[in-house]
């Protein structure tokens, strides 16, 4: 089968599609044929060495996958061969068929495609269990979003308008904060602009914004801590601008903000039933018409490489997707 291959931490440009023996699932894993999988931003930081996970080497990268399940492991019951399904797999995903822990298996939700289905696992995991496990965003409240445009940005607008909240989306351009709008942003703000914090404010009455979802960390990381409200919950969830910011802790005690992180591989691993629970949830708004997977690309594999360095060079919006068969 084709397949994406890193055969060494370094620039992603040497990423390069290979043919390799097809992967066999073992005991509680299913083997999918994958018919699209997304591109992320840890993608691009786990071929480059960069990543808190760092598999070993040679492997195949893609986090999460869309497709249908052609073989099962022993001991695997509730999907069987033939089911359309969504799967998180860390890597693996940007190949013709990649295996799964059984436990990361969801069904395809109804009415989903599969490049809407390959881009819904992560990003939409992620925020929601940042929105509402670590946040606890409430009705009413006041979310900031820092990279609105990407994909858990998106992500995040939809499941905090889902959830009763106000968003005020930040991003670097006009074409980027417009999609931010489409997709449920109540106002929008230029991060670029030096004063962009004092906007914020403006926005909130002086108030500040009750959460901050922070998926870029860098320079804007500060401003945003600082644009958020007495008692304000600031989410550490990436550093897309490729550096990880150091806050002066006096701004957590001067108005009781609290500063936390989000891990959701990790968290999930841990409590794999709160994921299928997670999961199921998303699928119900979904199929309500509350989500809509940013899908703005789809590209072969020989083209994958590419997009993680335009994703790792912030050039990209929305979520682009790799359709292997094609």
């Amino acid at each position: 089968m084709r397949a994406l291959r890193c055969n060494a931490y370094g620039p992603i440009d040497t990423l390069a599609v290979e043919d390799i023996a097809a992967p066999i699932p073992a005991a509680g894993q299913v083997l999918v044929d994958v018919h699209a999988a997304s591109v992320n931003f840890p993608d691009a930081l786990m071929v480059q060495g960069l990543y808190q996970v760092k598999p070993p080497l040679p492997f195949t990268p893609g986090a999460e996958l869309a497709g249908v399940v052609s073989a099962v492991g022993e001991g695997v019951r509730h999907v069987k061969v033939g089911d359309r399904v969504v799967c998180s797999t860390g890597t693996g995903a940007f190949a013709e068929q990649a295996v799964a822990d059984a436990a990361k298996v969801m069904p395809l939700p109804e009415g989903m495609d599969y490049a809407a289905g390959a881009s819904f696992t992560l990003a939409y995991g992620t925020a929601l269990h940042a929105l509402q496990s670590i946040g606890k965003l409430q009705p009413g409240e006041t979310l900031l979003v820092l990279g609105a445009a990407g994909g858990v940005g998106i992500a995040a607008i939809e499941i905090a308008k889902a959830l009763g909240a106000r968003v005020i989306a930040a991003a670097s351009s006009d074409a980027k904060r417009a999609l931010a709008g489409r997709a449920g942003a109540d106002e929008t703000v230029d991060y670029t602009q030096p004063d962009w914090r004092r906007a914020v404010e403006g926005m909130t009455d002086g108030l500040g914004c009750d959460v901050v979802y922070d998926a870029v960390g860098g320079p804007y990381a500060e401003p945003a801590l600082r644009a958020s409200a007495w008692r304000g919950r600031y989410l550490v969830v990436g550093f897309a601008a490729g550096e990880v910011p150091r806050l002066p802790l006096n701004l957590a005690l001067l108005k009781e903000r609290a500063i936390l992180g989000v891990f959701w591989g990790a968290a999930m691993s841990r409590e794999p039933k709160q994921l299928r629970a997670d999961l199921t949830q998303l699928a119900g708004w979904f199929q309500a018409g509350m989500l809509k997977p940013p899908v703005t690309e789809r590209v072969g594999l020989a083209q994958a490489a590419d997009a993680i360095a335009r994703l790792a060079g912030r050039r990209a919006m929305g979520k682009i997707v790799v359709l292997p068969r094609d």
